[in-house]
């Protein structure tokens, strides 16, 4: 069994290899991207995913126009491996950000850079995260992987009182609840661009809602009433009080990021950017919030490696709803979004272009992503019997 695993894990990484390599069938014109990332935030936290307790009205909204991805995974689900995957469309174990805290190579080929080549404005705001040379230091412009426009912070989770650097050394300080400033500070970029009148990649980074759980503002906890929540079914019982008192917590910070969402969709559309802007929103990981009797992220059950992936583009997908099948997986989404916007992924890139299958085309992957933690540590850390691990993900089985 053992040894047929490691074939099929094989057959799956050289298969996806090879796909990442097919040739451009389509060449549109350079739309305008917004990237949008939450901090931990499970595929089944929405309510156009079937949850009938979290309030994410806006995302619905969006969702009901989007393609969205039903069996997105993150192939090494913890914050860096996963953003720096995003970056780069490399493997952990080839761009070496395989675990927290470990800096991405500054020399890397970023999809930014590649977007600043081809003539993109270029911004992130919010939570960075691949530095790895201490959570609240600097970051000089050589280390911010092509991103010109800057307001960042590697990792906080003080969300109200959460301080970021722009142009230079001097620490600044977002007011009030981080996520909401980050967002605003969004919308006054999209002003910018749009009189600039230069297409323009925006990664938006949101810390929320990452635990912890306790810290939305108090007009979205006031939302939910934690004894009435529905626990999942593999919630041991004497975790349920903890379960549903970190569940609301969540929720709340869920339901305020929807409402941002919402700012940033209007904005878009006051504009007249929504049409021709791809909008894409995902998560670094899930939360596993006790299912199973554990918590937070790192870990190959489903609530800590699905993740939400929807993809907006009205002016090449149409304005409606299209929930496909297809596992893709975090290395994925790099080659993806440049190949949307008509630019070449560079050869480094190991993921496969899956925007032909966004497009009405065939599945372009073998059915199968792969999710593996090489490096176990912090609440999957052997002192807590967790190991390294590989898996096969397929839509119906890991």
């Amino acid at each position: 069994m053992r040894n047929r695993l490691f074939v099929c894990l094989i057959a799956v990484v050289i298969s996806r290899s090879l796909a990442a390599g097919i040739p451009e069938t389509e060449k549109p014109k350079h739309p305008n991207v917004l990237f949008v990332i939450a901090d931990q935030w499970r595929s089944e936290a929405f309510g156009f995913a079937g949850n009938r307790d979290v309030r994410t009205p806006n995302f619905d909204s969006f969702a009901s126009q989007s393609i969205r991805l039903s069996n997105a995974v993150s192939t090494v689900p913890v914050c860096c491996p996963t953003r720096a995957s995003l970056l780069t469309g490399r493997h952990a174990l080839s761009h070496g950000v395989f675990m927290n805290d470990v800096p991405l190579d500054p020399n890397a080929e970023s999809i930014a850079k590649v977007f600043w080549a081809a003539g993109y404005d270029t911004g992130f705001i919010g939570k960075w995260h691949v530095d790895g040379h201490g959570r609240s230091a600097y970051i000089p412009p050589e280390r911010r992987q092509g991103f010109r426009y800057w307001k960042a912070l590697e990792c906080t989770h003080e969300y109200n009182r959460s301080p970021y650097y722009a142009d230079g050394p001097e620490k600044q300080q977002w007011p009030g609840y981080d996520a909401e400033a980050q967002t605003n500070d969004a919308i006054q970029y999209l002003h910018d661009q749009k009189s600039a009148g230069k297409p323009f990649f925006l990664m938006l980074s949101w810390g929320p809602p990452h635990e912890p759980y306790q810290t939305a503002p108090a007009k979205y906890r006031s939302l939910y009433d934690l004894t009435k929540l529905t626990l999942r079914p593999n919630v041991p019982p004497e975790r349920a009080t903890e379960a549903r008192r970190d569940l609301a917590g969540y929720y709340a910070h869920c339901t305020s990021l929807d409402e941002y969402m919402g700012r940033l969709m209007a904005e878009l559309k006051s504009l007249g950017l929504d049409q021709d802007t791809l909008v894409v929103f995902t998560s670094d990981h899930g939360d596993m919030l006790w299912s199973h009797g554990s918590q937070k992220k790192q870990q190959p059950w489903e609530e800590s490696c699905r993740v939400p992936m929807l993809f907006r583009y009205p002016a090449r997908f149409g304005g409606s709803a299209n929930d496909l099948p297809a596992t893709i997986a975090t290395e994925d989404v790099m080659p993806t979004v440049l190949k949307l916007c008509g630019l070449r992924p560079p050869k480094a890139v190991q993921g496969i272009d899956f925007s032909g299958y966004l497009s009405g085309g065939k599945d372009p992957s073998d059915g199968a992503a792969e999710v593996l933690c090489p490096a176990p540590f912090g609440q999957w850390s052997r002192a807590v019997g967790g190991r390294e691990y590989r898996a096969i993900r397929t839509q119906r089985y890991t």
